[in-house]
């Protein structure tokens, strides 16, 4: 390595650029990420509780919730306290791992889009053979494909970026472990190299969004058959919000990922992140729910029973209510409120209702997730 001195240690110089206004991005960023966390816990709980969300559709947005909720946590917190810190160091291990953590949930979020395509594919292709064709297992097998893809890119992108050789600067020019920013320190970065990643980026993001637009086109071209303008309707609003997701996450993912770069860049690169770090996960549930009936409804039976369980629950720790709470009837505890089962623990089934695990009937392909 000659005179070089090797780099243990990187500083995230971050928004370091921006002094005077660390301050008002810190309560902006902060209140966005209690959002998101808020959100995607809600929606999560929420198909999880109402039974009749126990459907395929549900489920992937369920892992969907779940993946960028932990997207935002391997970013923001570490983005909160530089904002707040004069040390804004992190070590190689912790910049290695945060770029393992990120990108191998930011494939996962791809594919699992993806997923989302052709279940709604097969649910209006095949209407009567669409519960054998998205069973249970499939679906688990779908999700659990998606998470490994993103894993095993993700490993091989930070494998050949730290086995890179890092020397004299140690100032990356972003606020958290872009690939870009790091591998721009590094003494033997070579064209191969380059092409290596890119390579990757492409698949996940072109491959991804290339199964998506398979799924879409066969879509439409059923849907351009439907003789019933009603039909056609219910149809295309069924996959609304889907659409509404993939062309905010792969327009910012793309521009940032597969456009020529330059050193230059780097600050203007690093604004564009805030985009697909903040504002993309702040965007997807709040789409999801905005477009979604079934999924308002359900998160409005969540916040009665949380309304009604906490008073309850406050009443009961009280000293002076301690002997009447040991009173309180299991029916009293349970009585039914607007939207609220007063059936905690057996429901007995609706035949005139159908779920995952029931057969459902045709008119569950056309279910719009914006109706």
């Amino acid at each position: 390595m000659g005179n070089h001195t090797a780099v243990s240690t990187f500083l995230l110089w971050g928004f370091s650029s921006f002094p005077y206004l660390q301050s008002l991005l810190f309560v902006m960023i902060f209140f966005s990420h209690a959002t998101i966390l808020a959100a995607n816990v809600s929606i999560m709980v929420a198909i999880k509780l109402t039974r009749h969300l126990h459907t395929p559709m549900y489920f992937f947005l369920c892992g969907l919730a779940f993946s960028e909720t932990c997207t935002t946590v391997v970013i923001i917190p570490r983005m909160l306290v530089d904002l707040l810190s004069d040390s804004k160091t992190i070590s190689l291990p912790e910049c290695a791992t945060q770029m393992f953590f990120f990108f191998g949930l930011g494939g996962n979020n791809c594919f699992i889009m993806a997923a989302m395509s052709y279940d709604r594919y097969t649910a209006i292709h095949n209407p009567l053979h669409y519960p054998v064709l998205m069973t249970r297992k499939i679906c688990f097998q779908l999700m659990t494909a998606s998470c490994v893809t993103g894993i095993v890119v993700s490993l091989c992108i930070a494998l050949i970026v730290f086995n890179l050789s890092f020397c004299d600067s140690n100032i990356i020019q972003h606020f958290f472990c872009d690939i870009l920013p790091v591998v721009c320190l590094a003494c033997d970065y070579t064209p191969y190299h380059e092409m290596a990643i890119f390579m990757l980026s492409a698949f996940v993001l072109v491959g991804s969004f290339i199964l998506i637009m398979i799924s879409y086109v066969f879509i439409g071209s059923i849907v351009i058959k439907m003789p019933s303008a009603k039909g056609r309707y219910k149809a295309f609003s069924t996959c609304s919000s889907h659409l509404t997701v993939v062309c905010m996450h792969y327009g910012f993912a793309g521009f940032i990922y597969l456009r020529p770069k330059d050193s230059d860049s780097f600050r203007e690169d690093m604004l564009r992140a805030v985009t697909y770090t903040v504002l993309t996960p702040l965007l997807n549930p709040i789409v999801y729910s905005l477009r979604n009936k079934e999924m308002q409804i359900a998160l409005r039976k969540v916040l009665d029973s949380t309304h009604r369980f906490i008073p309850q629950m406050q009443a009961l720790s009280s000293p002076s209510r301690r002997g009447v709470g040991a009173a309180i009837s299991h029916q009293e505890l349970w009585s039914e409120g607007p939207g609220v089962s007063s059936e905690p623990c057996v429901r007995l089934p609706n035949p005139g209702v159908r779920h995952w695990e029931d057969e459902p009937p045709e008119h569950l392909a056309l279910k719009a997730s914006g109706t």
